[in-house]
């Protein structure tokens, strides 16, 4: 037996898909950390990891493959996770940049699948924007803390979102409002940590690499154009939520299917409100994944 013998229900060539696989992830901090483990068990043979963050004595909490030994040096995420990577699975190719996501946006489109671990709802935005522009299925992370009423503890939530053409975006689904956009923006360089705890981190992340794993191996006969998972902590429940099935059929209204792939797109120009590039366009727009194609094409 190899080491991926007992994951072979994922299909007769799946070993050689996930091998093949490119998977972009966007911030390497609490989720994502589980996610870069996980996709290195299941044999994901490429990571594209963007984070400009170092390991701090705070992320020892939720942070994998965070030890003391990183806070000393204060080593940087993405070189702590390209580490953990390789140790996993040493054939793997691990490119790792110290940056802004922005900025890495040529190398990002070469993506089959990216997954978000972005704390701020600008961000989430503008990453959905891009992934659609480039038809690229985006998978967003959310996980929050709230205080109840007096005497009534705290509520751990959190959510999944699967967003590509041919199902909601974020918008429509909710995690990205105006008035959350305006709040944020209120609150911008006051606001302090947002607590995270290790354990529901890795709840919604092993519900991410699941989605990955569903989209890019045939081992389950339903092919998700998108999903949303709600995720309470205190009981310990996943659901698909209500809104999701109410609206997945429904054209997102957001990002028509005539916007889609457009090469002029630059994601830097959407939070100044304008989306029409300066720039050429890209001469390639990168892998796409199967379903996503065929969506696009009606076969």
């Amino acid at each position: 037996m190899n080491w991926l013998d007992r994951q072979s229900f994922l299909g007769a060539h799946s070993e050689r898909r996930l091998a093949e696989v490119t998977v972009g992830l966007v911030g390497v901090g609490g989720g994502n950390s589980h996610v870069a483990q996980q996709l290195a068990h299941v044999g994901i043979g490429n990571f594209v990891l963007v984070d400009e963050d170092r390991i701090s004595l705070t992320n020892l909490n939720r942070l994998i493959g965070g030890t003391w030994w990183y806070v000393l040096k204060r080593t940087v995420k993405v070189e702590i996770m390209k580490r953990m990577i390789k140790a996993i699975n040493p054939k793997a190719r691990v490119e790792i940049h110290r940056e802004k996501w922005q900025l890495v946006g040529d190398t990002l489109k070469r993506c089959n699948v990216i997954v978000g671990g972005l704390d701020n709802v600008r961000g989430k935005d503008e990453l959905d924007a891009f992934c659609r522009r480039f038809l690229i299925p985006y998978i967003d992370q959310g996980m929050d803390v709230h205080k109840l009423e007096a005497g009534h503890g705290h509520l751990v939530a959190g959510q999944v979102v699967l967003s590509q053409p041919g199902s909601p975006c974020l918008r429509c689904m909710g995690v990205v409002t105006d008035e959350a956009l305006a709040e944020e923006a209120r609150k911008y360089g006051a606001a302090g940590g947002r607590p995270q705890v290790v354990w529901s981190n890795g709840v919604l992340a092993s519900l991410a690499v699941g989605l990955v794993v569903q989209m890019v191996t045939p081992w389950s006969r339903r092919a998700r154009a998108g999903a949303y998972l709600s995720y309470d902590g205190n009981s310990g429940v996943v659901i698909e939520a209500e809104r999701f099935r109410r609206m997945a059929s429904a054209p997102c209204p957001h990002y028509p299917q005539a916007a889609v792939g457009d090469m002029s797109f630059d994601v830097r120009k959407l939070a100044a409100g304008d989306t029409k590039a300066e720039h050429p366009p890209s001469r390639w727009m990168g892998a796409i994944s199967e379903r996503v194609r065929k969506w696009m094409t009606g076969s």
